[in-house]
């Protein structure tokens, strides 16, 4: 038996795309064994993730954008090839794109935000997605939904049968844990920041409502409820006119933008943080709720789509679009020492509540369901 599991996305390291994409190929490594290979659209290319160098590895040379050409013609042609993966007894897709292989296969679907928000892809992407993704959930035989939210999505959008989607959620990863003070003091000297900040991560495209979450710092600031906000991620599509916003801001000397960080600085920059927050229109599952609680950080997110799912009780939630809302919740947690006490405590269990080695056997048992000579070492 050989379980085919495709890590491109932790290769080129795409963001939420990339932490699903490597951390379960770790989780299921030691539950797998020898029946794991890792299959990629770069060989040769980019170097494998810590901790996966070990793995046998399959795939093709052609890269991201040749590759996701060629896949999407192959399925609307109703093509396969069995030398894609020539030894798979199962395919598992981790990213939005299944290729046209013989074995059965496994989608996982994080999101389906280029229906929800078309305006805040780019054209070119939105016209592949719109025209893709209908026909990878068609012909997959199960589909993983990293959340209940975006398993609603696929019902209601696509039409997929419930029966047919497990829901099967993320994790933070091990290392995200409190850090000690003096990893809170080494990144602080080391991105300059001083007093009490607040800390918001993704990649920066319109639907995280970044500059929404700049205009609400800037009353915190005037009352005295803190001093910084630490926006932390790549620069992703148009967000431009949100930059251009932020900038003519009075207060944007206070807004720092440090780009990606490594995980390490983000670890000790959550535990050094007054709360985090993830004002984001819309997310798949959101894992930076997460990843924060999971270091005793106080979180604040707005209520929409998966966000109350993944951070239950222990986060305070407010209206994306609504400023006022928004503001009087920062500011209620940022100026509360005992509910902020709370939530980190509250934080810590609801992080616990989940783990990449139950979403990994949770995985592998949806394999079975499909394959049953697959065995699974637990």
């Amino acid at each position: 038996m050989s379980v085919y599991l495709d890590v491109s996305a932790a290769v080129h390291a795409k963001a939420g795309l990339s932490r699903y994409a490597g951390n379960l190929a770790r989780a299921l490594a030691p539950m797998l064994g020898s029946q794991l290979v890792l299959f990629q659209n770069s060989l040769g290319r980019c170097p494998l993730p810590t901790g996966l160098d070990h793995l046998p590895v399959s795939g093709t040379r052609l890269g991201y954008r040749p590759w996701r050409a060629a896949v999407l013609a192959a399925r609307a042609l109703g093509l396969s090839s069995r030398r894609l993966a020539p030894e798979a007894s199962l395919f598992h897709a981790t990213e939005h794109l299944l290729p046209p292989v013989t074995a059965p296969t496994v989608l996982t679907v994080h999101d389906l935000i280029w229906e929800i928000y078309p305006q805040y892809h780019r054209t070119g992407n939105y016209v592949y997605l719109k025209a893709a993704m209908p026909l990878f959930c068609r012909r997959a035989d199960r589909i993983i939904a990293v959340s209940g939210a975006t398993r609603d999505d696929l019902i209601e959008r696509y039409r997929v049968p419930a029966d047919k989607i497990t829901v099967i959620s993320e994790a933070a990863a091990e290392h995200f844990a409190p850090a000690p003070h003096a990893e809170i003091e080494r990144v602080s000297k080391k991105f300059s920041l001083h007093g009490r900040y607040l800390i918001a991560v993704g990649t920066l495209e319109p639907r995280k409502n970044i500059a929404m979450l700049a205009r609400a710092c800037g009353e915190l600031f005037r009352r005295n409820l803190a001093d910084t906000l630490v926006v932390v991620g790549a620069r992703g599509w148009l967000f431009e006119e949100a930059m251009q916003e932020i900038s003519a801001m009075p207060w944007n000397g206070r807004i720092e933008m440090p780009g990606y960080v490594s995980e390490d600085d983000l670890v000790a920059l959550y535990s050094g943080a007054l709360l985090a927050v993830q004002p984001s229109y819309y997310e798949g599952f959101g894992l930076p709720v997460l990843e924060a609680m999971a270091c005793g950080c106080p979180v604040c997110a707005s209520d929409a789509s998966s966000l109350p799912e993944v951070g239950g009780q222990a986060a305070r939630y407010f209206d994306p679009r609504d400023l006022d809302a928004m503001i009087e919740t920062l500011a209620a947690v940022a100026g509360n020492d005992d509910l902020r006490h709370e939530m980190s405590a509250q934080g810590l269990e609801r992080a616990r509540l989940f783990s990449w080695r139950r979403s990994a056997l949770e995985t592998a048992h949806l394999y079975q369901t499909l394959v049953p000579g697959i065995e699974v070492l637990v």
